[in-house]
């Protein structure tokens, strides 16, 4: 039992060596990764850049000790920064001591909530979000984002969270576009485009070994940090309008547990919910991914738990909302982390970054940040996802456009809701009208098949119907109608066998709607009966009259159906 809430007691135990060895060096090179990006991710939800560096501190190390990946880094991200900036913003002004202590709200209500749904295991919930939803939020929340940075990468204001609110911003103020900046901004974008797309081969046909150029390649963001930083300081752009991120206070955050009145607590509730549910999926959707390829396994349930926990330490230690990060995630991997040692290295590499160096941090110009964050985040807008769900459902499809208009032109919130809303609501259609075919025999065999698909055996005076979906109450009339419709097609019927093998749960409402059909059938000189029905519904079935009442049998199989009837 303690295991499963602490498991770190399943891999602590049998530390050693060679796992430390890989764990620190994993460590070093994620904690120089994601500096530029804790810092980018604070500024992006409006925060103190400072609040990146102290969400990637406490949270990792609650993480090691709750979390069930041995990969997964966790930190802020563009999504969830991006959602917290359109929360805090409802709720305060950008800068003011308000604004920072409702992050800390947000994080410890995002956290609370987590924590709940991962006691009672409610992994689940998060299938509410499809694919389909998922990914054209990532898309349309890839796209805002990018757009958001276009004036920092131009050196001009911008503010909003739709992307209408963002070109009206920046459209009027274009011709102001500081020369400077512009030349750092776009000059870093391009360079980190070049290096991600062909800097590896590059430098593999430079000599280099492939592990190092990868390395290389991949600490693009760093190189740039450092080459623009040490370029503001030499010639004094700071001066000329260039924007850098300026004094970060050193030293550790101090720990308190946030208050606030109970207005802002309602206020964030549901964008709390949202940054959970998102969090969640992202973070498990890696977490699995990366387990699989070592034939590991998570524990989605516990993973809430361990999430939830993050956001409380966030919470408590002057953060702001965190999840396991794609990026920061993949680093940790391709670094050969082996456990969530390697995180908690990274954490304490960090905190002795915020403890002695954030004073380097002074000249990094705000445009290089812009520039990694626009970079890392364009890989979320999924085209070839979009084209697949276009061809191969166009309800699906529905629901993806949905969500990227919603999110574009109402916000991040509504997205999401409207494509979930969507999503259920086609569901709900989809299984309210389930398909049903008649089946015949295949000739010589025990095996039945539709009758408009295949050259078939049938008997006039028996229709075996096969019933594609669980019985529930959105499909429960018109399973009634489609049989009161074939028995008055055909007046020679006398029984009717429903085939339930794709019949996962009959409720209330359905059995209801048997017995509605069991009695009508019975007045029109039909027996109704029922073949291949599953354990756990017959189990439900025999706790009611209805099969008592069944004029019909209820057939093992089909086929015994079948033997009984065709003589």
């Amino acid at each position: 039992m303690l295991k499963r809430y602490l498991p770190i007691l399943s891999w602590l135990p049998y530390y050693h060596k060679r796992l430390l060895g890989a764990d620190l060096l994993a460590g070093l090179i994620v904690t120089v990764m994601v500096i530029p990006q804790s810092l980018a991710y604070a500024l992006l939800a409006g925060l103190p850049a400072v609040v990146g560096l102290y969400a990637s501190i406490l949270p990792q190390l609650v993480y090691t000790l709750f979390g069930t990946s041995r990969t997964l880094a966790v930190g802020p991200v563009a999504i969830i920064a991006l959602m917290t900036g359109a929360a805090l913003s409802s709720v305060a002004a950008p800068g003011s001591e308000t604004y920072l202590q409702a992050a800390l709200v947000l994080s410890l209500l995002s956290g609370l909530m987590l924590v709940a749904m991962g006691l009672l295991k409610m992994g689940f919930f998060s299938n509410f979000l499809s694919h389909p939803v998922i990914s054209g939020f990532l898309t349309a929340s890839g796209i805002l984002i990018a757009v958001s940075q276009l004036g920092s990468l131009l050196g001009i204001e911008s503010s909003g969270f739709t992307l209408v609110e963002r070109l009206v911003s920046l459209v009027p103020n274009l011709s102001a576009a500081n020369l400077p900046t512009c030349m750092l901004g776009v000059g870093t974008l391009a360079f980190l485009v070049w290096l991600r797309r062909h800097g590896k081969s590059t430098l593999r046909r430079l000599g280099l070994p492939s592990s190092i150029a990868d390395l290389v390649a991949k600490a693009g963001p760093v190189i740039a940090v450092v080459a623009t930083t040490l370029t503001t300081w030499h010639w004094g752009l700071a001066d000329q309008g260039v924007n850098v991120v300026g004094d970060v206070p050193a030293g550790l955050p101090a720990f308190s547990l946030p208050w606030a009145d109970a207005s802002l607590w309602r206020a964030l509730f549901i964008p709390a919910l949202l940054i959970s549910l998102v969090g969640f999926v992202e973070s498990v959707s890696m977490g699995q991914m990366l387990a699989a390829k070592r034939r590991q396994r998570i524990s989605p349930n516990q993973e809430l738990i361990g999430l939830g926990a993050t956001n409380l330490a966030a919470a408590v230690s002057h953060g702001m909302p965190v999840t396991g990060g794609l990026s920061r995630t993949v680093i940790n991997y391709d670094a050969g982390a082996q456990t969530p040692a390697a995180g908690a290295f990274a954490a304490l590499g960090i905190a002795l970054v915020t403890m002695a160096f954030t004073g380097w941090l002074y000249y990094l110009p705000i445009a290089t940040l812009a520039a990694t964050i626009t970079v890392s985040i364009l890989t979320l807008v999924d085209i070839p996802m979009l084209r697949q769900t276009w061809r191969y459902s166009r309800s699906d499809f529905s629901a993806m456009a949905l969500t990227i208009v919603l999110t574009l032109v109402e916000g991040i919130e509504a997205g999401i809701l409207g494509g979930v809303t969507l999503s259920i609501a086609l569901y709900l259609y989809r299984t309210s009208r389930p398909h049903s075919a008649l089946v015949g025999r295949v000739p010589e065999t025990e095996h039945f098949r539709n009758v408009e698909r295949h050259d078939v055996e049938t008997v006039s005076r028996v229709a075996l119907l096969r019933i594609d979906e669980s019985l529930y109450f959105a499909n429960a009339r018109y399973l009634e109608d489609t049989l009161y419709n074939l028995v008055a097609s055909r007046p020679e019927l006398e029984h009717v066998v429903l085939i339930c093998s794709a019949v996962n749960l009959i409720d209330a409402s359905a059995l209801e709607s048997l017995d509605a059909i069991n009695a009508r059938l019975k007045d029109s000189s039909v027996k109704l009966h029922l073949a291949e029905v599953k354990g756990p519904v017959m189990d439900q079935l025999k706790k009611s009259d209805f099969l008592d009442a069944l004029t019909g049998r209820v057939f093992l199989s089909t086929y015994a159906a079948w033997r009984e009837f065709a003589q």
